[in-house]
């Protein structure tokens, strides 16, 4: 699987550069090599992938669904036959860690797995009717085609978590990566699914930049749904442009989660919890803990055992052994947290431990003593730094937990579960777990965020009702009685 293969549209079952006279650089963004350079997708490109997927969604509808699960199936032996080469293109294209990588691949099988049920799971209803002699039919049927947005940050995953269960409910798909991570949020997964076994066209890989086609990948006609991953901002603008144009929006936007440290908690245990929700890939998950919540009772002997927990991570080049942080993924996002770091500083919060920023490579920062009206406790810190707030009562963490306009995911530690639970309940949250960590998503439990954080359901049984729709057709067996 050479890379520059992959450096090239997906449209309508065949590979060519975009119409548009503009390149895009891949990038690594720990050594700046180039990986491979794009031709990007032009408006006009933008409508034959939409075009493609309409007519080929036609042709999906005829295929047994048997066979369609079979296809789906495929896809997962494709990716396994290609873990080393794909977890290459997870190292070098996003800076992520082997183990990064590996965990990543671990969702995407999964969530293929599930999707591949979906084909079989296309169930209607019989109804009774008011009507004598009449019955109520409820089918389940495709969505259309489905337009999906992908990040940056796990885009293997969360590409697929939109594509694998739109393609299984029936639907054709559009995908756009960000520009970031256009072969593995992108080029890789049309490969995967052209070797399943696909229709031609029925998946289609955009790579483009929003200066190129401004809104047309929302506004173009032939979508019904729009799936986004990404931040709030832009999230918020997307929907809404979705909903103009009469589509629906599925968004899974930005958190700020708290991790909540009750006085009875097992401290070395939520240690190591709270290092994994924070750092894993650079802290660069919609999930991550970027509020660490610490009861006063237990606050010196947490935040010590953490800060020497944190200074043993190693950062570097992701793809050497042994290395936890590689680099962010651009130069904006390093800037981005050299200011919150140095406002957060400004404003009163103690770094125990100060990392450098080298480049794209920060190094772990902790800020203790953090309020939580402080800029750092407000805004989703997208890499390698981490807030702890200390609280003295119950109470008080729970308000502290909710005083932000995110509510994605979230964690608890006590040793008292049940304490825990109704702790949780309290959390404005889509999401929260009980002595474990805020990075949690599994194939077939609903995942999605309050407030900010998103709208819509997506996983299992709520990817399958998202990416379908209900149609009514009744049949009257007799003759009705009309009063005129």
């Amino acid at each position: 699987m050479q890379y520059s293969k992959l450096g090239k549209q997906f449209i309508a079952g065949e590979w060519r550069d975009g119409k548009s006279g503009k390149t895009l650089a891949d990038i690594n963004p720990y050594n700046d090599e180039v990986i491979t350079d794009f031709q990007i997708a032009s408006v006009a490109d933008i409508d034959d992938a939409y075009q493609a997927a309409y007519k080929a969604k036609l042709e999906w509808d005829k295929v047994n669904p048997y066979h369609k699960r079979d296809i789906l199936e495929n896809a997962v032996k494709y990716i396994e036959a290609n873990e080393e080469e794909i977890s290459s293109i997870i190292v070098q294209e996003l800076g992520g860690t082997r183990l990064k990588a590996a965990f990543e691949i671990g969702l995407v099988k999964n969530m293929i797995k599930e999707a591949a049920t979906f084909p079989l799971r296309m169930e209607g209803k019989i109804l009774p009717s008011t009507e004598d002699g009449k019955e109520n039919r409820l089918y389940r049927i495709p969505a259309g085609v489905v337009g999906v947005i992908s990040p940056f940050n796990f885009p293997f995953f969360l590409s697929m978590k939109s594509v694998a269960p739109a393609l299984g409910a029936g639907n054709g798909v559009v995908l756009k990566p960000h520009e970031d991570s256009p072969i593995t949020g992108g080029t890789l997964i049309g490969k995967i699914f052209e070797e399943a076994g696909i229709p031609k066209g029925l998946l289609n890989v955009v790579v483009t930049d929003i200066n190129e086609i401004g809104d047309a990948f929302v506004e173009h006609p032939i979508p019904r749904i729009i799936s986004f991953t990404g931040s709030t901002k832009v999230g918020s603008y997307i929907g809404q442009l979705a909903v103009k144009n009469f589509k629906k929006p599925l968004l899974e936007l930005g958190g700020n989660s708290a991790f909540i440290v009750l006085e009875d908690a097992d401290i070395d245990y939520a240690v190591q919890a709270a290092t994994f929700s924070r750092f894993t890939h650079q802290g660069q998950i919609c999930m991550s803990a970027n509020r660490i919540l610490v009861h006063k009772n237990i606050y010196q002997d947490f935040v010590d055992k953490f800060s020497a927990k944190v200074s043993t991570l190693t950062t570097g080049d992701p793809s050497e052994p042994g290395i936890i942080i590689g680099p962010v993924i651009n130069d904006r996002q390093a800037d981005t947290l050299q200011k919150l770091i140095a406002r957060g500083i400004e404003q009163g919060a103690v770094p125990l431990v100060h990392g450098k920023i080298t480049g794209r490579l920060v190094e772990p920062t902790v800020l203790a003593n953090v309020t939580p009206d402080m800029e750092v406790a407000q805004e989703e810190l997208f890499g390698p730094v981490v807030c702890i707030i200390p609280f003295e009562t119950e109470e008080e963490a729970i308000n502290i937990a909710n005083d932000t306009r995110f509510g994605l995911s979230g964690a608890i530690h006590t040793s008292n579960l049940e304490r825990g639970v109704e702790m949780a309940k309290k959390v404005h949250t889509g999401m929260i777990h009980v002595n474990d960590v805020t990075i949690n998503d599994e194939p077939i439990v609903a995942f999605g965020g309050e407030k900010q954080s998103g709208l819509g359901r997506l996983n299992g049984e709520w990817s399958l009702d998202e990416f379908t729709t209900l149609k009514w057709i009744s049949v009257n067996y007799g003759q009705r009685t009309f009063p005129y």
